[in-house]
C-alpha cells in the first residue's frame, strides 16, 4: 500500500508542476458552466435542476478525461524513464494503481471545483439534491473508467498525441454503442444480439441510469469492472515491455 501512495503522490503533485492543471480544470468548470446556464437556457426554463450540467458530462469527460491519461506511460516512454521506473522496488501493479489513483483524484478535484454551480442552483431553486449526488458519484465512476481507458492506450504507445487522439477516439466509441447508426453496419440477423451487446457497455446507459437519481448495483458493477478489467490490461502491456 505505501509503494502505491508513493506512487500516486509523485504523479498528484506533477500535474502541478506545469499549466495542465489550471487549464484543464478551469476548461473543465468554464465548460460545465456555460452548458449549465446558457447552452440549455436555465433561465427561461425557469427550472432549477443540474440536468443539463450532467447531460454534457459523457462527452466532456471523453475529451478531458484522455488530457490527464495520455501522459501517465507515453510520457515515461518518450523520455527514456519507463524502463527505469520498472526497476523500482515496486510491483507493475502497484505502479498502474498508483498512477491511475492519481489520475482520478486530479479528476475528483475537477468535478468538486464545480460544486459552486450546485450551490447557485440551490440558492435559485430547490433541485432534488439526492439525484444531483447521485450524479456526481456518476460522474466520478465515468471519469475513472475514461481514465483506464487512456492508461491502458498510453502504455501502448510512446506518443503523447497519439494516446490522446486514439483515447479520445475509443472514449466517444463507448459512448455511441447504443447509437442506431452503429447498429446499421450489422446484418439483420445480428441486431438483436448487438443491441443488448451495445447497450450493456455502453457508458451513457449506465451513467444515465445513475443521474435518474438511483444508484443501482448493476451500474457501479460495470463502471468498477470495467476499470479493473483495463488496467490488468495495463499491467500486461507493462509485464510484456519489462520481459523483453
Amino acid at each position: 500500500m505505501n509503494g502505491i501512495l508513493v506512487v500516486a503522490r509523485r504523479e498528484f503533485f506533477s500535474y502541478f508542476s506545469s499549466a495542465l492543471a489550471v487549464v484543464f480544470i478551469g476548461v473543465f468548470v468554464a465548460a460545465n458552466g456555460a452548458a449549465t446556464f446558457f447552452v440549455s437556457d436555465f433561465f427561461g426554463r425557469g427550472q432549477a435542476d443540474l440536468t443539463a450540467f450532467f447531460s454534457y458530462h459523457p462527452w466532456l469527460l471523453a475529451v478531458l478525461m484522455p488530457a490527464i491519461g495520455m501522459r501517465l506511460w507515453a510520457e515515461e516512454r518518450r523520455a527514456g524513464t519507463l524502463e527505469l521506473l520498472l526497476t523500482l522496488p515496486v510491483t507493475v501493479w502497484q505502479l498502474v494503481l498508483g498512477k491511475f489513483l492519481a489520475g482520478w483524484a486530479f479528476a475528483a478535484l475537477a468535478l468538486a471545483m464545480t460544486i459552486p454551480i450546485w450551490i447557485t442552483v440551490n440558492y435559485l431553486g430547490e433541485p432534488d439534491n439526492g439525484v444531483i449526488l447521485a450524479s456526481y458519484i456518476g460522474s466520478l465512476l465515468m471519469a475513472g473508467a475514461y481514465l483506464a481507458l487512456s492508461c491502458c492506450i498510453s502504455a501502448l504507445t510512446g506518443n503523447v498525441v497519439t494516446a490522446f487522439v486514439l483515447s479520445v477516439a475509443a472514449s466517444i466509441l463507448m459512448l455511441m454503442f447504443t447509437q442506431e447508426s452503429l447498429l446499421t453496419l450489422l446484418p439483420t440477423w445480428a441486431a438483436g444480439f448487438a443491441t443488448d451487446f451495445a447497450s450493456g457497455i455502453s457508458f451513457s446507459r449506465h451513467f444515465d441510469a445513475i443521474t435518474r437519481g438511483v444508484l443501482e448495483f448493476g451500474d457501479v458493477l460495470f463502471f468498477v469492472s470495467f476499470i479493473a478489467l483495463l488496467l490488468f490490461l495495463n499491467c500486461q502491456v507493462l509485464e510484456a515491455r519489462r520481459d523483453r
